[in-house]
């Protein structure tokens, strides 16, 4: 089974000031004359992971990482003024110019997915290829699968932890209740659903508890930012029309794909993956037995590292 490539550096770090007040952090490493491929982090709010450069050969890839608005370095942090869809986008299609790339490979897991098929269906001349995981299509019915209705039942015991800063009569829209919170001047109880909020992901994420992980949910910086975004994205049904991705998947039916979706993902039913795969015959669907949502687990690491060089071994060709 494939693991990591060994740890990397970047070879340069560099900003892109967007709309104000937002600048955005960026980085690349690996070949700079390689076959550029951008990584799209998920969340929204989650930021880059140096971990997500080893699913590349540095001798092939360029590889360029950046931070989405309001998360990671990207500054100011949390912030959830002018930060939405369609500016996620742009911002992508600038850093394309900013970097002077024609055509990329997007890479992209969970959030990252959504924001993948969302740049690839508005800008598919710029996109040479897409390997994505744990894909999540950003409808009302993925949001309450995993805030509102369904996940519940398979996790009781965190789901009462989740509940915890919620009033009993502040349930019947937990979205819009977690919202309120997230958004209110009181920093304690802010944080304490920030917490609360993140933490509930990272320990649904995989199919093996991971510890490291949930304590990595669990820190401030990171809790605020995830929480205080994906909410405020969830709550404003993530900035798409009903059905958007799977409605514009004709747009992309061109372009190769390979998406990686866990067995056992609880984060993003596998049937999002299968939703998109009927509707983009371009694309390859690896079905991983004995996994969950994480990139970090096992089987989704080697399928992702084996996606990489398949998507290298097609364009050397």
């Amino acid at each position: 089974m494939l693991t990591y490539y060994p740890s990397l550096k970047p070879n340069r770090l560099f900003t892109l000031a967007v709309d104000k007040p937002h600048i955005l952090h960026g980085e690349e490493s690996g070949n700079p004359n390689g076959l550029p491929v951008l990584v799209v982090h998920g969340g929204p709010g989650a930021g880059s992971d140096n971990n997500a450069r080893r699913f590349f050969d540095p001798d092939i890839y360029r590889i360029i990482m950046f931070d989405q608005r309001g998360a990671g370095k990207s500054t100011p942090h949390a912030t959830l003024e002018g930060n939405h869809t369609e500016a996620l986008v742009a911002d992508m299609e600038a850093l394309r110019n900013h970097l002077n790339i024609d055509q990329w490979i997007l890479f992209g897991g969970s959030w990252g997915s959504t924001l993948s098929l969302v740049y690839a269906e508005a800008f598919p001349e710029n996109v040479m290829a897409l390997i994505l995981r744990g894909i999540f299509l950003g409808r009302d019915e993925d949001i309450d699968w995993l805030y509102q209705k369904s996940i519940r039942s398979i996790f009781p015991d965190y789901w009462q932890d989740f509940m915890k800063p919620l009033a009993a009569n502040d349930r019947e829209n937990i979205v819009a209740s977690y919202y309120k919170l997230l958004t209110c001047n009181d920093e304690i109880h802010s944080m304490a659903a920030a917490k609360a909020w993140s933490t509930w992901e990272g320990r649904c994420a995989t199919l093996i508890p991971q510890p490291k992980l949930v304590e990595k949910c669990s820190a401030p910086a990171f809790a605020k930012s995830i929480a205080r975004i994906e909410c405020h994205y969830f709550h404003h049904h993530c900035f798409l029309t009903p059905n958007q991705i799977i409605e514009h998947a004709h747009r992309i039916k061109n372009i190769p794909g390979i998406i990686v979706h866990g067995r056992y993902d609880m984060i993003c039913p596998l049937e999002n993956a299968w939703s998109l795969h009927q509707a983009w015959p371009a694309s390859t669907l690896n079905i991983i037995r004995q996994a969950g949502h994480a990139a970090s687990e096992p089987g989704i690491m080697d399928a992702l590292i084996r996606a990489t060089r398949e998507m290298a071994k097609m364009f050397s060709r």
